[in-house]
């Protein structure tokens, strides 16, 4: 199961937590387990502290469960999911003022078997992390996306920018990047 989510999208008016077969939820709970990661991700960066990820994964999953109804079947869940997950991690960062930075060593993701927690080891993958957790949450989230190489069409929907719009943050959030990696 989805750790910390299940647990959070369990309380949620307490639909998850009945005993009757619940299509819906087992829906909701399947697609939420399948793209875990974009959870975890999501919470891993906007988040301040092992606590503080864990209640945004919750609250992620949550929120999720909560617009489950309005998500469109006919469009890929993945691109759904990262925009209730970045609108309430966007939305957890501006509450809580301040964002303390956590070193990427310190992120607690669960390793995958795919070869993914290898090249999460790698220190160059770690300097950008660093680079980005110093981003603004929207330059974050564009970061994110591009890195799960999502389509700029699917970044732009995601976060409701153009296109063009998303190719230019791009090309700028590289040059910056490449500038601190240089430094």
């Amino acid at each position: 199961m989805i750790p910390y989510c299940e647990c959070g999208a369990a309380k949620v008016e307490g639909v998850l937590t009945g005993k009757t077969r619940n299509p819906l939820r087992e829906h909701c709970q399947q697609l939420l387990q399948e793209h875990r990661g974009i959870v975890l991700k999501v919470a891993n960066l906007y988040g301040r502290g092992v606590e503080d990820r864990r209640d945004l994964a919750q609250e992620i999953c949550a929120q999720a469960w909560k617009a489950f109804a309005s998500w469109d079947a006919a469009r890929p869940f993945p691109t759904w999911l990262y925009r209730v997950a970045l609108n309430v991690a966007i939305s957890h960062a501006r509450a809580g003022g301040v964002r303390t930075v956590v070193a990427f060593d310190e992120l607690d993701v669960e390793p995958s078997t795919d070869g993914e927690a290898q090249r999460e080891n790698d220190d160059g993958v770690r300097r950008l992390y660093r680079c980005i957790e110093r981003l603004g949450p929207l330059d974050r989230a564009l970061m994110l996306l591009y890195l799960d190489e999502r389509s700029q069409r699917e970044i732009a929907e995601v976060l409701g920018l153009s296109e063009t719009n998303v190719a230019t943050k791009i090309g700028r959030l590289k040059i910056r990047i490449r500038q601190q990696f240089g430094a």
